[in-house]
């Protein structure tokens, strides 16, 4: 009891109600509040997460627009994705599927 009755007496110069006030401002902005700190690093954590997947997607969206393009310019290209991704084949030919 005489150790608790010490650390009192240290800390009563520092417990005025400005400080209290302030310590209780703090913790409760910082860690309960609904915009809290911890919250908000939080979300922009998950921002930063989201924002590069649009640009992976963004991307991807470029890539398969011009893909589209070249196989929308040229015959020789569309034959050859449908002979290689497709299977598909003319009348007069046949397919050999060799796997490695």
């Amino acid at each position: 009891m005489e150790t608790l009755k010490n650390w009192y007496l240290k800390l009563k110069p520092y417990l005025n109600k400005y400080i209290i006030v302030t310590v209780f401002f703090v913790v409760v902005i910082g860690f309960v509040d609904e915009n809290s700190v911890v919250r908000r690093i939080k979300l922009e954590r998950e921002i930063s997460r989201i924002r590069k997947e649009i640009k992976h997607y963004e991307q991807l969206r470029d890539q398969s627009a011009a893909r589209l393009e070249s196989l929308k310019a040229g015959k020789e290209e569309l034959e050859r994705v449908a002979r290689e991704e497709y299977l598909m084949k003319k009348e007069n030919e046949d397919i050999f599927l060799i796997e490695e």
